[in-house]
Protein backbone atom coordinates (compact mmCIF):
# COMPACT_ATOMS: atom_id res chain seq x y z
CA UNK A 1 0.00 0.00 0.00
CA UNK A 2 1.14 3.56 -0.57
CA UNK A 3 1.32 6.39 1.97
CA UNK A 4 -1.97 7.90 0.81
CA UNK A 5 -3.72 4.60 1.57
CA UNK A 6 -2.40 4.73 5.12
CA UNK A 7 -3.42 8.38 5.33
CA UNK A 8 -6.99 7.48 4.45
CA UNK A 9 -6.99 4.72 7.05
CA UNK A 10 -5.58 7.19 9.59
CA UNK A 11 -8.46 9.60 9.00
CA UNK A 12 -10.96 6.79 9.39
CA UNK A 13 -9.66 6.01 12.91
CA UNK A 14 -11.49 9.12 14.13
CA UNK A 15 -14.73 9.13 12.09
CA UNK A 16 -16.50 7.34 9.29
CA UNK A 17 -16.33 9.47 6.17
CA UNK A 18 -17.32 9.56 2.52
CA UNK A 19 -14.67 9.64 -0.19
CA UNK A 20 -15.28 13.36 -0.65
CA UNK A 21 -14.89 14.03 3.09
CA UNK A 22 -11.67 12.01 3.10
CA UNK A 23 -10.35 14.10 0.21
CA UNK A 24 -11.04 17.31 2.13
CA UNK A 25 -9.57 16.08 5.41
CA UNK A 26 -6.37 14.62 3.91
CA UNK A 27 -5.35 17.95 2.32
CA UNK A 28 -3.51 19.41 5.33
CA UNK A 29 -1.29 16.32 5.34
CA UNK A 30 -1.12 15.14 1.76
CA UNK A 31 -2.12 16.58 -1.61
CA UNK A 32 -4.65 14.19 -3.16
CA UNK A 33 -7.40 14.29 -5.77
CA UNK A 34 -10.66 12.40 -6.26
CA UNK A 35 -9.02 10.37 -9.00
CA UNK A 36 -6.51 9.00 -6.47
CA UNK A 37 -8.79 8.51 -3.49
CA UNK A 38 -11.66 6.49 -4.95
CA UNK A 39 -9.51 3.74 -6.50
CA UNK A 40 -7.57 3.46 -3.23
CA UNK A 41 -10.81 3.14 -1.25
CA UNK A 42 -11.91 0.33 -3.56
CA UNK A 43 -8.55 -1.41 -3.02
CA UNK A 44 -8.74 -0.92 0.75
CA UNK A 45 -12.24 -2.41 0.70
CA UNK A 46 -11.02 -5.42 -1.32
CA UNK A 47 -8.22 -5.99 1.21
CA UNK A 48 -10.70 -5.84 4.09
CA UNK A 49 -9.17 -2.68 5.59
CA UNK A 50 -12.37 -0.64 5.23
CA UNK A 51 -16.07 -1.33 5.00
CA UNK A 52 -18.77 1.00 3.74
CA UNK A 53 -22.46 1.60 3.97
CA UNK A 54 -24.62 3.18 1.27
CA UNK A 55 -26.25 6.40 2.41
CA UNK A 56 -29.24 7.42 0.29
CA UNK A 57 -29.45 11.06 -0.76
CA UNK A 58 -32.56 12.57 -2.30
CA UNK A 59 -30.94 15.25 -4.44
CA UNK A 60 -27.71 13.40 -5.35
CA UNK A 61 -26.55 9.87 -6.05
CA UNK A 62 -26.20 7.65 -2.98
CA UNK A 63 -22.84 7.94 -1.27
CA UNK A 64 -20.59 5.42 0.41
CA UNK A 65 -19.50 6.16 3.96
CA UNK A 66 -16.34 4.28 4.90
CA UNK A 67 -15.20 2.95 8.27
CA UNK A 68 -11.94 1.31 9.22
CA UNK A 69 -11.98 -2.39 10.13
CA UNK A 70 -9.86 -4.19 12.71
CA UNK A 71 -7.74 -5.46 9.83
CA UNK A 72 -7.25 -1.85 8.72
CA UNK A 73 -6.21 -0.82 12.23
CA UNK A 74 -3.69 -3.65 12.29
CA UNK A 75 -2.26 -2.49 8.96
CA UNK A 76 -1.89 1.01 10.46
CA UNK A 77 -0.13 -0.35 13.56
CA UNK A 78 2.38 -2.15 11.33
CA UNK A 79 2.88 0.95 9.16
CA UNK A 80 3.45 3.23 12.17
CA UNK A 81 6.24 0.91 13.33
CA UNK A 82 8.07 1.24 9.98
CA UNK A 83 10.72 3.95 9.41
CA UNK A 84 9.29 7.22 8.11
CA UNK A 85 10.45 8.80 4.84
CA UNK A 86 12.13 12.19 4.92
CA UNK A 87 9.68 15.09 4.46
CA UNK A 88 9.26 16.55 0.99
CA UNK A 89 9.61 20.32 0.83
CA UNK A 90 8.29 22.45 -2.00
CA UNK A 91 8.39 26.16 -1.25
CA UNK A 92 8.14 28.68 -4.07
CA UNK A 93 8.94 31.54 -1.69
CA UNK A 94 12.31 29.98 -0.86
CA UNK A 95 13.16 29.76 -4.56
CA UNK A 96 12.26 33.42 -5.03
CA UNK A 97 14.22 34.50 -1.97
CA UNK A 98 17.25 32.60 -3.27
CA UNK A 99 17.48 35.06 -6.17
CA UNK A 100 15.82 38.04 -4.47
CA UNK A 101 18.78 40.26 -5.36
CA UNK A 102 17.33 40.56 -8.88
CA UNK A 103 14.52 42.86 -7.65
CA UNK A 104 14.52 46.10 -5.69
CA UNK A 105 13.75 46.31 -1.98
CA UNK A 106 10.20 47.58 -2.54
CA UNK A 107 9.25 44.60 -4.67
CA UNK A 108 10.87 42.27 -2.14
CA UNK A 109 8.94 43.92 0.72
CA UNK A 110 5.65 43.48 -1.17
CA UNK A 111 6.33 39.79 -1.70
CA UNK A 112 7.19 39.42 1.96
CA UNK A 113 4.08 41.36 3.09
CA UNK A 114 1.81 39.01 1.13
CA UNK A 115 3.43 35.98 2.74
CA UNK A 116 3.24 37.53 6.20
CA UNK A 117 -0.54 38.03 5.79
CA UNK A 118 -0.79 34.36 4.73
CA UNK A 119 1.10 33.24 7.86
CA UNK A 120 -1.05 35.39 10.15
CA UNK A 121 -4.28 33.96 8.69
CA UNK A 122 -2.85 30.48 9.04
CA UNK A 123 -2.04 31.16 12.70
CA UNK A 124 -5.63 32.35 13.26
CA UNK A 125 -6.98 29.11 11.74
CA UNK A 126 -4.73 27.07 14.01
CA UNK A 127 -5.97 29.08 17.00
CA UNK A 128 -9.56 28.32 15.99
CA UNK A 129 -8.70 24.63 15.66
CA UNK A 130 -7.20 24.65 19.15
CA UNK A 131 -10.36 26.31 20.49
CA UNK A 132 -12.52 23.60 18.87
CA UNK A 133 -10.27 20.88 20.25
CA UNK A 134 -10.54 22.38 23.73
CA UNK A 135 -14.32 22.57 23.48
CA UNK A 136 -14.46 18.89 22.59
CA UNK A 137 -12.05 17.81 25.32
CA UNK A 138 -12.88 17.02 28.93
CA UNK A 139 -9.45 18.20 30.13
CA UNK A 140 -6.98 20.96 29.25
CA UNK A 141 -5.21 20.24 25.96
CA UNK A 142 -1.77 20.38 27.59
CA UNK A 143 -2.82 17.43 29.76
CA UNK A 144 -3.81 15.19 26.84
CA UNK A 145 -1.93 11.91 26.64
CA UNK A 146 -1.24 9.50 23.79
CA UNK A 147 -4.37 7.40 24.41
CA UNK A 148 -6.75 10.40 24.31
CA UNK A 149 -8.81 10.77 21.12
CA UNK A 150 -7.72 14.37 20.46
CA UNK A 151 -4.03 13.84 21.27
CA UNK A 152 -2.83 13.33 17.67
CA UNK A 153 -4.67 16.36 16.34
CA UNK A 154 -3.55 18.48 19.30
CA UNK A 155 0.15 17.74 18.84
CA UNK A 156 -0.09 18.29 15.07
CA UNK A 157 -1.84 21.65 15.42
CA UNK A 158 0.70 22.61 18.09
CA UNK A 159 3.55 21.69 15.72
CA UNK A 160 1.96 23.66 12.87
CA UNK A 161 1.51 26.67 15.16
CA UNK A 162 5.16 26.51 16.19
CA UNK A 163 6.20 26.39 12.52
CA UNK A 164 4.06 29.37 11.57
CA UNK A 165 5.43 31.29 14.58
CA UNK A 166 8.93 30.63 13.27
CA UNK A 167 7.86 31.79 9.79
CA UNK A 168 6.53 35.03 11.30
CA UNK A 169 9.80 35.58 13.19
CA UNK A 170 11.63 35.08 9.90
CA UNK A 171 9.35 37.67 8.23
CA UNK A 172 10.21 40.20 10.94
CA UNK A 173 13.91 39.46 10.46
CA UNK A 174 13.58 39.88 6.69
CA UNK A 175 11.82 43.22 7.12
CA UNK A 176 14.85 44.44 9.05
CA UNK A 177 17.13 43.19 6.27
CA UNK A 178 15.06 45.05 3.67
CA UNK A 179 15.14 48.45 5.37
Amino acid sequence: MNTLSYGLLSLLTKNSRSGYELMLHIQPFWSAKHSQIYPLLALLEQKGHVAYVHVPQSDKPDKKVYSITEQGKEALREWIAEPTDEPVTRDELSLKVYCIGLVDKEQARKMLAVREVYYRKKKERFGSLMDKLQQGSDKPLAQLEIGDDAFGMYVLVHKATMKVDTDLIWCEWMKEKLK
